[in-house]
């Protein structure tokens, strides 16, 4: 009679793989309720901000904070009644008509510094970058006395000139990587084609590179929309934004916390929604290049 015995040394290398599975099973599903819980911590805030903003006055700021209540457009209301629409069409107007001046005039440069470099590029690049190294309130008192005297205060397109210079530089390093990124033979064989110069970007390049553009024009949205330096110091009724518009809400009495939260949403709702829109280019724009 005959006996098949099995290996030893099977056994052990079957039961070893079986912990090692159930090890990074284990690390696998720490890794995930740990990121669970962090991304809830960091969305908490938020999530708080559109519940307050539909409860009423008086259980907002109620201690301890009130967690059942009957929701309430009452807060909405009132943002309206106190005048949200004008601040808010100031800081569309600014935002986009700035983000399209800097698209205009970045997008070339960018192109000229990179796939086009001019002489003394290095210069160039250096002069858009060291215009971010001086604080802007060591600025402001020069502006401020600029601006009145040619009597541009309390305008919009102050603010659109101001925004368009402060995203310029951040657009022109952020395209130049993206143009970096594009084989200069493209352009060769475009042009060995026939094609014009501008023919090849519009036809060759700029499909390329428009998840950089995307990318780079929501960062100059979301840099404008939340600008409250300039808006605070260059307006005060016809050319206010949202971020000055909220500030309103803080009295000598204390903070209204239900209508803060109420125009707080109102505000954030716009990029958000541009955020949702362009998720896709602006993670293909962002991570341009990452991987060769």
């Amino acid at each position: 009679m005959t006996t098949t015995t099995t290996p030893t040394h099977r056994s052990s290398a079957t039961i070893d793989g079986v912990e090692i599975t159930r090890k990074r099973d284990t690390r696998g599903a720490l890794l995930t309720v740990l990121t669970w819980i962090l991304a809830l911590g960091f969305f908490f805030p938020v999530l708080w901000m559109v519940l307050t903003a539909f409860k009423k006055e008086s259980q907002a700021a109620t201690d301890p904070p009130t967690f059942i209540f009957t929701p309430t457009l009452d807060q909405f209301r009132e943002v309206f009644d106190a005048g949200i629409g004008t601040p808010l069409l100031n800081s569309v107007f600014a935002t986009i008509v700035s983000t399209i001046l800097v698209l205009a005039l970045g997008v070339p440069a960018a192109f000229a510094l990179s796939l086009r470099p001019v002489r003394k590029t290095q210069d160039a690049l250096f002069f858009f970058i060291s215009t971010k190294m001086l604080p802007i309130v060591a600025a402001i008192i020069p502006l401020y006395v600029i601006v009145g005297r040619i009597g541009m205060l309390d305008n919009i397109w102050t603010l659109v000139i101001l925004y368009t210079a402060m995203n310029l530089p951040i657009a022109v390093w952020m395209m130049r990587s993206f143009f970096l990124e594009v084989p200069a033979e493209l352009l060769e064989a475009a042009s060995i084609d026939g094609a014009s110069l501008w023919t090849s970007v519009r036809e060759v390049i700029l499909p390329l590179v428009s998840p950089g553009i995307a990318a780079t024009a929501l960062i100059c949205v979301i840099f404008s929309w939340n600008e409250f330096f300039f808006a605070v110091n260059m307006t005060a009724v016809n050319a206010q934004t949202m971020p000055v518009f909220l500030t309103g809400f803080m009295s000598g009495q204390g903070l209204y916390w239900a209508q803060l939260s109420a125009a707080s949403v109102l505000a954030a709702l716009p990029v958000v929604i541009c955020g949702w829109i362009a998720q896709n280019k602006l993670v293909r724009g962002l991570s341009f290049g990452a991987i060769k």
